[in-house]
């Protein structure tokens, strides 16, 4: 019989406040079991980029990252809000490690394509080392990843934490019974102002289509979407009530 492992990917305005951010790790060190941290942190390097005259470009959620930038969110993301993150959760008993992609080549990637759009050093995932994560948290040790990686040659690559979070979420289903968490500041998937307690592919399209999901949240469904179809049992999104209260906030299903 597996184990419990369950994956938290933060982002979004929780980040970026103090106090919210606060609660919500004060929520994770009380969840029992295994536990991987997955955090974004768009929102601060979107400030800093405005404060210091650098253009944030962005395209269905989905960040344009130049030479500048990619140097920019190496620093943000596996510094400082990275390091922050950790330094808060040490308040507890629990061992947490702070990761890049980059350390231990936990994940590899490689450089987007261009197609249509130039993405710059935007990285896509080619592999996971699952062993490695399964290492730490078998002695007790909980990773907290940020959304840098590299390729096989070293090149650094701002990669979408929703996809990390999905990815190593899926990599790791082969060794335990997956919980999959997407934590941000709406209570759910909302219409009308009202959280979808449920989403299943051809809810998502029609959702698509009338606009009631868009930018930042399109990655996040179809990541949500790719980790459901490959070996995770449960996905939900929503706040900080998704600990305590999981029906209360968006499941995504295969039907």
């Amino acid at each position: 019989m597996k184990s419990e492992l369950t994956i938290i990917k933060i982002g979004g305005k929780i980040i970026s406040d103090s106090e919210l951010l606060e609660k919500y790790l004060k929520k994770i060190n009380q969840t029992n079991g295994n536990v991987i941290i997955v955090h974004g942190g768009g929102n601060i390097a979107n400030d800093y980029f405005k404060k210091n005259n650098i253009p944030v470009k962005m395209i269905n959620g989905r960040r344009i990252t130049d030479k500048i930038a990619i140097e920019k969110l190496v620093m943000l993301y596996s510094g400082k809000i990275n390091k922050n993150i950790i330094s808060k959760l040490n308040k507890s008993e629990k061992k947490y490690i702070g990761l890049s992609g980059v350390d231990s080549k936990v994940i590899l990637s490689k450089k987007r394509e261009i197609k249509e759009v130039d993405y710059g050093f935007v990285g896509d995932i080619t592999s996971i080392n699952g062993i490695f994560l399964k290492l730490l948290i078998d002695n007790n040790i909980y990773p907290v990843i940020c959304p840098i990686t590299a390729d096989k040659n070293g090149l650094l690559l701002n990669t979408n934490a929703d996809t990390i979070a999905t990815k190593v979420a899926i990599e790791m289903s082969n060794y335990y019974d997956l919980r999959l968490l997407y934590c941000f500041d709406k209570s759910g998937v909302l219409e009308n102002n009202k959280v979808i307690k449920r989403i299943n592919y051809h809810d998502y399209l029609n959702l698509l289509k009338n606009k009631t999901i868009k930018d930042g949240m399109i990655p996040k469904i179809e990541n949500a979407f790719d980790s459901i179809k490959n070996g995770v049992k449960k996905v939900y999104i929503g706040d900080i009530n998704i600990f305590e209260n999981p029906n209360n906030s968006t499941e995504i299903c295969l039907s």
